[in-house]
């Protein structure tokens, strides 16, 4: 969990930037672009995305602080996102979510202290029928239960 060099900073933002600028609505190709480089936005990446698509810094780090899917700092090694949607909720999520919080030493939208795992909350995986749901690295999981999270988190330590 390291931020990135200036320059590698740069060269990412610069990337999504010639890759997306073109497309109706750009800024949010962009800013998926960099996130995917960079495993977040750095602050110094507004700046440039703002100047290069003719928008206020504001409008940028409006949309980077609105969209919870975009993150600020670097994140783990590893990111859990625990669906808090409905009807996940009615199968459990909270109880699953206060485990997870547990078990980790971290709360929503941090990481735990040995910088392994991120936790975020996320707002329906598609999988209601058979939530609680989470995704580990981006690897879909469904009726999770506190156990089942444990077991998960070990084969993907």
């Amino acid at each position: 969990m390291t931020a990135h060099p200036s320059s590698e900073v740069n060269t990412a933002v610069q990337t999504a930037i010639d890759a997306c600028a073109t497309l109706p609505g750009a800024l949010l190709p962009v800013l998926h672009g960099i996130q995917d480089s960079l495993g977040y936005i750095p602050a110094a990446a507004v700046k440039q995305v703002a100047e290069a698509l003719n928008l206020s810094r504001a409008e940028v780090h409006g949309v980077v602080t609105f969209y919870h899917h975009f993150r600020d700092r670097p994140c783990g090694r590893h990111l859990v996102e625990i669906c808090r949607a409905e009807a996940c909720q009615a199968r459990g999520a909270r109880q699953l979510e206060t485990h997870a919080r547990k078990r980790l030493g971290c709360n929503l939208h941090e990481t735990s202290a040995d910088g392994g795992v991120t936790l975020e909350p996320v707002y329906c995986l598609g999988l209601c029928a058979t939530g609680p749901a989470v995704t580990i690295d981006g690897k879909l999981h469904s009726r999770v239960t506190p156990e089942r999270f444990d077991r998960l988190l070990e084969r993907n330590a």
